[in-house]
């Protein structure tokens, strides 16, 4: 059954045209995922599917009831913007609708609760459309990606790392082919070279002729000389009639140096030792100790509301139980962009606190995808994710030697993400940051910091590993958790027994607590 059909839907804001569609189709149990650049019009084609924006021209028709999430932020009442997100779909998901849209749902959640959406999702009857630049949720639900590009929506069948595979041989075929390009037109090149070489040599008579022999020479070989102009002109037609391939556009290479770099090589330039920290009455996480090397990248992972912003916190601030190396210069990225100056250009705000050249800071900007004249528009003027790019571009070419980062995938749209990947993995400083993206800490991290149930737990190793090494634990655990239930059940139902015939009041007494003690006891087992 087809839940909707968009039919020749175009949307326009001012006099930009952000999409034009001759066909859209959802069927029943679809998964299908929206990507695409910051600005490209994805929430605006998500409304206008919703009917919550009307469009410029065509039709949406819609068969069942339809599901809404949008996008949402922290409000007034100091909810955070996971909780409203979570509340959000429960709400949604509860009316039980045919068609379920949904804008950036992962965004302010962590990985837990993707994890819990991930299964909700699986479950849903319905169909599902959902915008998210998280590439593992995509991955584990959609059988379906729409690119919106360049005001088109290609379809791709599959999940993202499908698509990706499908992009990544389109651009392989398009580089073959400006290569095949290429070399038809030098080698068509060099042949009219070689034959204007032949052309100014044919009417040059040999020195031993006499002047009436030479004439004669040049009229004969004038003739064939023309032969060949005209022999060059069919082979420059042949040029001018190949297809011509433009040269894929390739990102430059970034070689940043820091300040210093063989003094904090490998020394150990961060030792957090028993640092504790609260929130009120509650604790967050106690002792907790950990180093990091010059050069090593770390994940700080852990639920919402364990304390990670509040750890980063106190590392910056170097607080009591926070050793840095001395001399060590820390660069901080947060959301808050207030170091940026609004009035002033993107080039003018990075180069501002860099002792990097004006070259460097070009390549870096061009690897976050701002081209050529993008680099002076004024800050005031970009979007929400450009802004952030143009933040993180600050702080990177800062003269620091470690970078610390608050969850900076936030806003970004996949290209900006893998960008700030490439940048990353080359950057040669220290590198801890927060981040629920789990295919961004994969590609990171080489050590991973996580706080879970007050604790902080440190392991050297990529994610993958501390998952696999994190599943052989939890399952030890749960055999050991099983095997002291089964030994809690019998004697339980042996206590039953007991407490049934006539006993002393001292031996009741003394049964009826370990009976209520290991009952509290099953209880925890359980709920763990």
């Amino acid at each position: 059954m087809i839940r909707l059909e968009a039919l020749q839907l175009e949307k326009s804001i001012g006099d930009r045209l952000l999409f034009a569609v001759e066909q859209l189709r959802v069927a029943e149990r679809d998964r299908i995922g929206i990507v695409g650049r910051n600005g490209a019009g994805k929430t605006i084609l998500l409304q206008t599917l919703a009917g919550k924006a009307e469009a410029d021209r065509g039709t949406v028709s819609v068969c069942g009831k339809v599901g809404y999430i949008p996008q949402l932020q922290e409000d007034d009442a100091g909810k955070s913007g996971g909780e409203l997100t979570r509340r959000s779909i429960e709400e949604a998901l509860a009316g039980k609708p045919d068609l379920l849209l949904a804008d950036e749902t992962t965004t302010n959640l962590d990985v837990e609760h993707i994890a819990w959406l991930e299964r909700a999702f699986a479950d849903f009857p319905g169909a599902i459309v959902v915008i998210s630049h998280d590439r593992s949720f995509l991955d584990r639900i959609c059988t379906q990606i729409w690119e919106l590009e360049a005001r088109r929506i290609t379809v791709f069948k599959g999940n993202y790392s499908d698509y990706d595979a499908q992009k990544q041989l389109a651009k392989r075929q398009l580089q073959e082919k400006y290569e095949e390009y290429v070399a038809k037109k030098q080698e068509l090149e060099r042949a009219i070279a070689l034959k204007k070489q032949k052309a100014v040599h044919m009417i040059k008579p040999p020195s031993r002729m006499g002047t009436s022999e030479s004439r004669l020479w040049k009229m004969q070989k004038g003739t064939k000389q023309k032969g060949m102009h005209q022999s060059i002109k069919a082979i420059e037609t042949r040029i001018d009639k190949l297809e011509r391939v433009e040269k894929p556009r390739e990102l430059p290479q970034v070689k940043m140096d820091i300040p210093d770099a063989l003094a904090f090589r490998s020394r150990a330039v961060l030792r957090v030792e028993r640092l504790s920290a609260s929130a009120g009455q509650r604790t967050l996480w106690k002792e907790a100790s950990f180093r990091l090397k010059g050069g090593e990248k770390a994940a700080l992972i852990g639920p919402n509301g364990s304390g990670k912003t509040t750890l980063i916190r106190k590392i910056i601030r170097a607080e009591e139980g926070v050793h840095l190396m001395p001399g060590l210069r820390i660069g901080y990225f947060s959301q808050n962009l207030d170091i940026l100056r609004p009035e002033k250009s993107i080039l003018d705000n990075v180069k501002e606190t860099s002792d990097h050249s004006e070259q460097l800071v070009r390549s870096v900007l061009a690897r976050l995808l701002f081209r050529q004249e993008d680099i002076y528009k004024r800050v005031d003027v970009l979007s929400g994710g450009e802004r952030v790019k143009v933040a993180f571009a600050k702080v990177f070419c800062s003269p620091i030697h470690m970078l610390v980062m608050d969850e900076p995938t936030n806003f970004l749209d996949i290209d900006s993400i893998e960008a700030l990947e490439q940048l990353l993995a080359a950057y040669p400083g220290t590198v801890l940051f927060v981040s629920h993206d789990r295919r961004f800490v994969r590609r990171i991290a080489g050590k991973i910091i996580e706080i879970r149930n007050e604790t902080v737990v440190t392991f050297d190793g990529t994610y993958d590993e501390y998952e696999e090494r994190r599943q052989q634990t939890d399952s030890q655990s749960r055999d050991v958790a099983e095997e002291e239930l089964l030994r809690i059940n019998m004697r339980l139902t042996e206590l039953i027994g007991r407490l049934s015939v006539p006993v002393s009041n001292a031996d009741k007494a003394k049964l009826e607590e370990e009976y209520e003690r290991l009952l509290r006891r099953r209880k925890e087992l359980n709920n763990r």
